[in-house]
């Protein structure tokens, strides 16, 4: 049960992981630090994307809109510490 334990919280952490790079990559392209024109990051932030949007969309239908900022990553983020931290309190 330890070792499942464990394997869950791992995989919540590589998630949240992915979100930050996912949050960089787009600020890094939004403010031209980085071209869009670069195919390899293109692809990476694509490939995160398409990882992390079945996980998004069902957040961003319950969020409100709220115009440019999209706090879909923020309350993933949330939830899975709060399962990272669940985790953690039944294994012990």
């Amino acid at each position: 049960m330890l070792a499942l334990i464990q394997i869950l919280s791992m995989i919540a952490q590589a998630i949240v992981f992915l979100v930050i790079i996912q949050f960089i990559i787009g600020l890094l392209f939004s403010f031209n630090v980085i071209s869009p024109r670069n195919d390899f990051l293109v692809q990476v932030y694509n490939s995160i994307n398409s990882l992390l949007d079945p996980l998004l969309k069902p957040i961003r239908r319950l969020l409100p809109d709220t115009g440019a900022i999209d706090f879909s990553p923020l309350v993933l983020i949330l939830a899975l510490n709060a399962v990272i931290y669940i985790l953690a309190d039944i294994a012990i």
